[in-house]
């Protein structure tokens, strides 16, 4: 029974070796008898094999497209026999499955499946071997107390081996993952990108999990959800009062009168005016004020008289 195996594999003549590839691949697994129960299946399934054998072989090609299957299979002279083009008889193997191994590079492509990108992509495993999963690959995410307050879009470019569409092979490709960073996260945050690592053929490719970590700041220290503001001040100051301004993460400013005497335990909590929950951002922790007193490092006699009359008082 003669055929176009053009036609078989549903492309033209003027199809690349990549084509070719490629629509043996997806007819393969749909026509696959493991896969499809429907009647004529199998009989699909070994003339896509012997379809892709010839055309995914130059010599037997180049005799098939000027000589067509007539001259394929009873054989050319070798005297006529032109660019390499195949003169013997051409007789397929009659084993669909070994060509279908051949393409994959494996005994089971249908051991396990991926579900990175796309529902063809697989795994080659050997009957019986259970494909595990590659360690997670741990990066660090440095972002400001700005960025943690208000929130951000943090875009990432990484690179990663994927299998090719045509065949068992890979390549390097790069891809942007988008961290939608949400005001509140704390350091050591972890954001998780499930299966972005290299793709293998015998491997689920590893998670990518992103860590967060805190950028010093220049006013505040971070303390938990709490922000610590530490102002420096006199001997003065801290025993006859003042007032204290601060320029707060979201560009207010705020104007704290201190009328307390000051001692180096003393802190000063504004409720609210720290960092958003994570779990409720319209919720926010304290802004704790703490105070580093600078002493005068000598005085004059007559100070220090001024001094102790000052204070020569009866609690």
């Amino acid at each position: 029974m003669s055929c176009d195996y053009y036609e078989t594999l549903e492309i033209n003549r003027s199809a690349t070796d990549s084509d070719i590839k490629k629509a043996y691949r997806r007819l393969a697994l749909k026509f696959h008898p493991s896969r499809n129960g429907e009647a004529g299946s199998s009989e699909r399934f070994v003339q896509l094999g012997e379809a892709y054998d010839v055309l995914s072989d130059l010599r037997k090609k180049a005799t098939y497209d000027k000589f067509g299957e007539e001259g394929l299979k009873g054989g050319i002279p070798a005297e006529i026999a032109s660019g390499g083009a195949w003169s013997s008889k051409y007789i397929y193997h009659g084993n669909p499955d070994k060509t279908f191994r051949q393409f994959f590079g494996c005994e089971n492509p249908f051991a396990d499946f991926l579900t990175i990108e796309s529902p063809l992509e697989f795994s080659c495993l050997q009957p019986g071997v259970k494909r595990t999963q590659d360690s997670p690959i741990e990066r660090d995410l440095h972002l400001s107390l700005d960025d943690l307050f208000h929130g951000c879009i943090k875009k990432i470019k990484i690179s990663r081996r994927v299998m090719n569409e045509d065949g068992p092979t890979s390549s390097i490709k790069d891809k942007i993952l988008t961290i939608e960073v949400k005001p509140g996260w704390k350091e050591g945050t972890r954001i998780i990108f499930s299966k972005e690592g290299d793709q293998g053929p015998n491997s689920i490719p590893a998670d990518i999990v992103f860590l967060v970590r805190e950028k010093p700041h220049h006013l505040f220290i971070r303390q938990h959800n709490d922000l610590i503001y530490k102002a420096k001040i006199s001997l003065e100051m801290a025993l006859t009062g003042f007032s204290l301004d601060v320029q707060t993460l979201d560009g207010r400013l705020l104007t704290i009168p201190v009328n307390d005497i000051v001692d180096p335990s003393y802190k000063k909590v504004l409720n609210g005016e720290g960092m958003p929950l994570p779990q409720d951002p319209s919720q926010r922790g304290d802004l704790i004020i703490a105070f580093d007193i600078e002493f005068p490092e000598k005085l004059c006699a007559e100070s220090k008289n001024l001094i102790k009359q000052a204070l020569s008082f009866k609690y």
